[in-house]
């Protein structure tokens, strides 16, 4: 692991992930055309395998009231949620075209809310350049369920 906390960068890490890159990666890339993004003109989305093998994807939906747009990783999540998985596996995130992008804070809790520390989440660029970091990498020392055990 680098200082930074990347696991790798590479392109298309099909090896580490079993071959299911591609299918994630097109997900989102996919999902990202989708984006409604007419104040930032930043399209990103997002796809994430399910412990059961379910691919949900999402893209950002801004809206005019800044603070209540919706991210491509929540959108994923939501999507995998309604479809009763719980768990995920591994995520792909695509934003700017000569860019990696990594999650934001708010959606990085929310993967790690879903996600074991070892998940790697690819941070993507369209032509399927990646470098990908664990949870625990991009949110160190975080908060989650397991800490509320015992109010549950």
């Amino acid at each position: 692991m680098s200082t930074n906390g990347a696991a790798s960068a590479t392109t298309r890490p099909d090896a580490r992930s079993g071959g299911a890159f591609s299918a994630l990666f097109d997900a989102a890339l996919a999902a990202r055309t989708q984006a409604y993004a007419p104040y930032s003109r930043f399209a990103v989305g997002a796809a994430l395998r399910s412990v059961e093998g379910g691919i949900f994807a999402g893209c950002n939906v801004e809206n005019a009231a800044y603070p209540i747009g919706t991210c491509a990783e929540a959108g994923a999540i939501a999507a995998m949620i309604a479809h009763g998985h719980h768990r995920i596996a591994e995520c792909v995130v695509i934003g700017g075209d000569d860019q990696f992008v990594t999650p934001c804070g708010g959606c990085r809790q929310r993967l790690r809310e879903f996600a074991s520390g070892e998940v790697l989440i690819h941070c993507a660029k369209p032509s399927g350049a990646s470098i990908s970091y664990t949870v625990a990498a991009l949110l160190p020392a975080s908060f989650g369920p397991e800490h509320l055990a015992e109010a549950r």
